[in-house]
C-alpha cells in the first residue's frame, strides 16, 4: 500500500433546526462585521447582511462579477451562502478573486460546500478548477432546511451525492482513504433515499442524506473529477442541462464502464453489482431515466462526445475512445437499459 492523502481544513457543524444560531455564531467566531448573505429565499436572517439573489446555474461569468462587483462595494468581509450547489458556486466565484471566506448552509445534497472545487459558464463552455481560496472556511448542515426540497429535487440531487461516492472511486487520485469515504457514503445515501422518498418530512432521513453528501463530497474533493463528471460537466456547460438530474441519467452508464475496477461497490449498495444496485435505487424513487428527457437533441451528441473526450482522464479503468464515448452518450440518451 502507498498513497499520499491530502485533508482539506475545514470546519463542520451538524445541528438540525439551529443554523441561524450557528451562522451567526460563526460569522463572529470568523471576526467578521459585514456578511453578504447569497440566497434565492431564506429563512435565515443576518444582522447587517448585504443580501444577494441572483443566482444561475453552471455560474455565467458575468453573474459572478456582478456579485464581486456588490461585495466590494459594500465592503463584504464574509460570504454566507445559503442553497444548493449552484449558490454555493458562485459564493466561490466571488471568493476565487477577492479571496472572501465563506459559510455555506447547503438545502440540497450537491456536496460543492465540502470541495475547492469551482467551475464557471463563459460561451457555451463551463471550466472548472481548484483553488484553495474557495473552500469554504465553515460548513452548517441543517437537515431542517432541505424538508421543503420537493422529492423530485431530493432524488435528482441525491443521486448527485452517489455520483460523487461512484465516481471517486476510480477517479485520478483515488486512493485508500477516499474510497472509505466513499463506500460509507454510498451505504448512506442508499439507506436514506428511499426513506425520504417515502416520507419527505422525515429529519432523520434528511440527515442521512446531508451525511452522506458529505462524505462523497469529502472523497470527490481528494479523488478529483473522473469520467463521470467530466461527461456531465461538458453537458451542463455546452447544453445548460439541469446539473443534478444529469447525472443521475448519466450515472449508470459509466457504472456499467467501469465497476469491474471497484468490486466494493456492490456490497454498499446491498446488491450482487453495483450497477445493479444503482438500478434498483434509481427504479425505487422513479429517477429521470434519459438524456432526451432533460432536453438534450439527438443532434447535439457529435459535440458532446468530442467535448467529452478531449477531457477522458488518463487514468480511467476501461479503455475510452470516440466510438465508445458515442455509444455511451447515445444509450443514455436513448435511456437504454445500461446492462
Amino acid at each position: 500500500m502507498k498513497f499520499t492523502h491530502e485533508l482539506l481544513p475545514q470546519r463542520v457543524v451538524f445541528d438540525s433546526y439551529a443554523a441561524a444560531d450557528h451562522v451567526a455564531a460563526e460569522v463572529e467566531r470568523l471576526g467578521a462585521r459585514r456578511p453578504m448573505l447569497i440566497s434565492t429565499g431564506t429563512s435565515i436572517e443576518l444582522e447587517g447582511a448585504v443580501r444577494h439573489t441572483e443566482v444561475v446555474m453552471h455560474v455565467p461569468v458575468e453573474v459572478a462579477e456582478r456579485a464581486r462587483s456588490s461585495a466590494a462595494s459594500h465592503g463584504v468581509d464574509v460570504l454566507v451562502a445559503v442553497g444548493g450547489g449552484s449558490t454555493t458556486g458562485l459564493a466561490k466565484a466571488v471568493a476565487l478573486t477577492t479571496g472572501l471566506p465563506i459559510i455555506a448552509v447547503p438545502t440540497t445534497y450537491a456536496g460543492s460546500e465540502a470541495t475547492a472545487v469551482w467551475g464557471l459558464t463563459e460561451g457555451g463552455r463551463k471550466t472548472t478548477g481548484t483553488d484553495p481560496r474557495v473552500l469554504p472556511r465553515v460548513v452548517v448542515y441543517d437537515a431542517s432546511l432541505t424538508l421543503s426540497l420537493p422529492v423530485p429535487l431530493s432524488v435528482a440531487s441525491g443521486l448527485n451525492a452517489v455520483a460523487h461516492g461512484v465516481d471517486s472511486m476510480w477517479a485520478p487520485r483515488a486512493d485508500p482513504i477516499n474510497r472509505a469515504f466513499a463506500l460509507e457514503s454510498i451505504r448512506a445515501l442508499n439507506a436514506g433515499l428511499p426513506r425520504v422518498f417515502d416520507h419527505p418530512s422525515d429529519v432523520e432521513g434528511r440527515e442521512n442524506l446531508l451525511y452522506g453528501a458529505y462524505l462523497a463530497a469529502v472523497a470527490f474533493a481528494s479523488a478529483g473529477s473522473g469520467l463521470h463528471h467530466k461527461v456531465c460537466h461538458v453537458l451542463g456547460g455546452m447544453f445548460n442541462l439541469p446539473h443534478a438530474p444529469t447525472h443521475a441519467v448519466v450515472l449508470p452508464y459509466v457504472t456499467a464502464l467501469n465497476e469491474f475496477a471497484a468490486p466494493a461497490l456492490a456490497p454498499a449498495f446491498g446488491a450482487p453489482t453495483a450497477l445493479e444496485g444503482l438500478l434498483r435505487l434509481a427504479n425505487r424513487l422513479d429517477a429521470p431515466r434519459s438524456l432526451r428527457e432533460l432536453g438534450l437533441r439527438e443532434a447535439d451528441l457529435p459535440a458532446a462526445a468530442d467535448g467529452v473526450l478531449a477531457a477522458v482522464p488518463g487514468n480511467n479503468p476501461a479503455p475510452v475512445d470516440g466510438a465508445r464515448l458515442a455509444t455511451l452518450l447515445h444509450d443514455a440518451w436513448e435511456g437504454k437499459d445500461p446492462r
